[in-house]
């Protein structure tokens, strides 16, 4: 709330704000449809409905309009995972926990953000210098899988015999991947979270033990 007696942002600064919100969201458009190497800054103008010369106004370069996109869209993918989990239950252990991170990574690139999209279509397409604008940001994210990996460890529910950091990039990358081949037309998104999440688990974590499988307490139980 702006304090009693501020002047009201000038009308050309607001025009210019949306504007810009208008050309990052077509590039993030763009990207995500035809991908780093085909993305042309008059397809994004285009998309925006500005001419091509006015998007120098709001971006240096056409690298420079991309690594905000990636930067943007690399927050909205941790923010997302960082709030469905804040949102979990108190009651969720390490399992549900990584369960809950895996759908709402692929809600929130499929389904909710095509700046999230662009981020997981284009990262390894770029070069060097547009994947460190937005290194803090990823840097973030795998910090957030690197604490739940950790926590199931320590619960005792992985396997022993898992590289956490491998773990963890086979994970992400697999996510990432998703747009490169999933379709709605193939199955719906919620087959494919519930897939994800399977596969998932059953790699990193131990079975769950069952009656009759060795153990001296489900042992001793069927034997009495």
């Amino acid at each position: 709330m702006k304090p009693a007696g501020a002047r009201p942002n000038p009308p050309h600064r607001e025009r210019g704000g949306a504007t810009r919100q208008r050309i990052l969201g077509a590039a993030a458009t763009v990207l995500s449809a035809r991908g780093y190497a085909a993305t042309r800054l008059s397809d994004i103008a285009a998309e925006a409905g500005v001419r091509t010369p006015g998007v120098y106004y709001y971006f240096s370069s056409r690298d420079d309009l991309i690594a905000e996109v990636m930067r943007v869209g690399q927050l909205r993918v941790f923010e997302h995972v960082e709030s469905a989990l804040s949102a979990a239950p108190d009651t969720c252990d390490s399992r549900d926990r990584i369960c809950v991170a895996v759908e709402a990574h692929l809600r929130v690139e499929l389904e909710l953000s095509e700046f999230a999209t662009a981020v997981t279509r284009n990262t390894s397409q770029l070069p060097e210098q547009v994947r460190r604008a937005h290194q803090a940001e990823s840097d973030k994210y795998h910090a957030l899988w690197r604490a739940l990996l950790e926590s199931a460890r320590n619960e005792g529910l992985l396997k022993p015999d898992l590289d956490l950091g491998i773990a963890r990039m086979l994970v992400i990358g697999a996510l990432n991947w998703t747009p490169e081949w999933w379709r709605t037309s193939c199955d719906s998104i919620d087959t494919l979270v519930d897939t994800a999440q399977s596969l998932v688990c059953d790699g990193l974590f131990k079975p769950e033990a069952e009656p009759g499988d060795g153990s001296p307490i489900f042992d001793s139980m069927l034997n009495s």
